[in-house]
């Protein structure tokens, strides 16, 4: 069975969330519930050894993708859609403003990052450039940094021209922050120059002083490998 194969459990509360450390929108997700006080049963699948490749994982989530989150007897995948979901069923320290114009600004500038920057970037893309296209180490590193500053420069502009605020928006933080603060920390390892998002940067340096950021970072996790 796929629980039998699970090699790190620890127990938070009742809803499960299968993810791994580093992944960008695992991380998401662990921000929110953190943000939202929900307790949570971490369970780690190995995206670098391909432990999501498994035919018990494959068998458990359809799509083989990280995250998964157990709840409310569902099984429900897409970082963006389990993030909603929390949202609208457990209110508490809501993640996407009351009024109809606020919620599309926050999930415009969501969407920046986890449908125009993420997605180019993340783990199997750059697997297949290295091992398929057979790409030099290097210029996959040089392709990963021009796709994620290309991203955060339609990002900071977006963020200039709105209304200011502490975070991405507003002074609470809200889905946005919960996008933008994997990406930033996925970036940083890749040693993309951030130097010219100055109001992006501010936003998340206001984040992770906080201690439900802190709590949800990757080397704060079970799994964490340096």
């Amino acid at each position: 069975m796929y629980r039998q194969l699970i090699a790190i459990k620890v127990c938070y509360g009742a809803m499960k969330l299968h993810n791994y450390f580093r992944s960008s929108a695992s991380y998401r997700v662990r921000i929110a519930m953190q943000l939202k006080g929900l307790p949570f049963e971490y369970i780690a699948i190995h995206l670098a050894k391909g432990e999501h490749l498994s035919q018990s994982f494959q068998d458990f989530n359809a799509e083989g993708l990280l995250p998964v989150l157990e709840v409310d007897g569902l099984q429900l995948t897409q970082s963006m859609a389990i993030i909603e979901y929390l949202d609208e069923t457990r209110p508490q320290f809501p993640l996407l403003p009351a009024e109809a114009q606020g919620r599309a600004r926050v999930r415009a500038l969501s969407q920046i990052i986890a449908c125009e920057i993420h997605p180019v970037n993340n783990l199997r893309i750059l697997k297949y450039l290295t091992k398929d296209l057979k790409i030099a180490e290097e210029n996959k590193n040089t392709w990963y940094r021009h796709w994620v500053a290309l991203g955060l420069q339609a990002f900071e502009k977006q963020l200039t021209q709105g209304p200011s605020g502490k975070f991405c928006y507003g002074d609470t933080p809200t889905m946005v922050d919960c996008c933008l603060v994997p990406q930033i920390y996925n970036a940083e390892r890749f040693k993309v120059d951030l130097s010219e998002f100055k109001r992006t940067m501010l936003a998340y340096e206001a984040c992770m002083k906080l201690p439900e950021f802190q709590k949800a970072h990757p080397s704060a996790c079970p799994d964490f490998e340096a």
